[in-house]
């Protein structure tokens, strides 16, 4: 099914299957030019080379010993002042989650009453936080919205559609380091109360060295039986081939040049993580390959990321 004739999205919700991540197959290299964006495009033996030489060349000049010292000591420091410029705009609400996430359709709708709480982890100004809130119709679920931002935080809660008593659930919103080492859950949250967790290019922000401590502080929130789900970047996405000298903080690590960082990941590198070294089971882990196309400067630009379901 084209672009042009893809239902709207609200339409899908609770229809389309999960992890499908579009239906548009590129048959005939021919046709390449002929739309803007392809679904599943497997990558070849020449793309993947090309990446790991571009990447090669980054590792000639990485981040200065001085400079990531001072990126790693205060991380939230970037973040506040990315949110100061960007505020509630910069990020698109992140409606399309319930479709690739059809657990969180099945507690936010109306026939589904049964107490419920989501935690966000890094909600941001709250893209994927209100338009949760704002389409639930279970009158039993609480959401939690977190980040280590303050700023983010402030404009969660000054947003109009933010009143603890929502009409339509019960929201908190505070901030939270999800690697502090202290092991301190969020504000108002009880140990082991969360069905569901979402992260959404989230734990590509934090440092390899601080992994172990944030699953281990996701077993404290989530209960047995919940789910995290999750999506972030994947290895040899345009974003990481991109990257210039100055950028790179460690493998596959890096500072972006507003402050804030980003790592690439491996689905064996999140069974690693989650999994064989965390607590958690894999309900699920896929790659989200898509071809963009400029077709007027005829140029190909692969995008790679990850998506997963682990359950406590």
């Amino acid at each position: 099914m084209t672009k042009e004739t893809k239902p709207p999205l609200d339409s899908r919700i609770g229809k389309d299957s999960p992890f499908d991540f579009g239906q548009r197959y590129l048959e005939n290299e021919k046709d390449v030019f002929n739309h803007n964006a392809w679904d599943h495009v497997e990558w070849g033996e020449e793309q993947i080379n090309q990446a790991k030489e571009m990447i090669a060349k980054q590792y000639d000049h990485p981040v200065k010993e001085f400079d990531k010292n001072l990126y790693n000591s205060n991380p939230a420091k970037y973040w506040d002042i990315f949110y100061k410029h960007n505020r509630e705009n910069f990020f698109k609400d992140r409606k399309w989650l319930q479709i690739e996430f059809p657990s969180l359709y099945r507690v936010t709708a109306k026939e589904y009453q049964e107490p419920t709480t989501i935690l966000e982890i890094g909600c941001g100004a709250g893209n994927t936080f209100f338009p949760i809130l704002n389409q639930n119709e279970n009158k039993n679920l609480k959401i939690f919205g977190c980040d280590y931002s303050k700023v983010a935080v402030d404009l969660v809660k000054s947003n109009e559609a933010f009143p603890e008593n929502h009409t339509k659930g019960v929201a908190y919103s505070s901030v939270w380091d999800l690697a502090n080492p202290e092991g301190k859950l969020p504000e108002d949250l009880e140990p082991n109360s969360v069905d569901i967790v979402i992260m959404v290019f989230v734990f590509l922000a934090l440092h390899p060295n601080q992994w172990k401590q944030a699953v281990d502080n996701l077993s404290k929130v989530l209960k047995p039986g919940g789910e995290i789900l999750f999506r972030d970047y994947g290895r040899y996405d345009l974003a990481q081939v991109r990257f210039k000298k100055g950028r790179l903080l460690d493998d596959n690590f890096y500072i972006r040049g507003d402050g804030t960082r980003v790592y690439f990941f491996t689905e064996e590198e999140l069974e690693q993580i989650f999994v064989t070294d965390g607590p958690f089971k894999k309900e699920k882990i896929a790659t989200d390959r898509r071809l963009l196309v400029n077709r007027k400067k005829q140029l190909k630009m692969y995008r790679n990321w990850l998506q997963a379901v682990f359950k406590g």
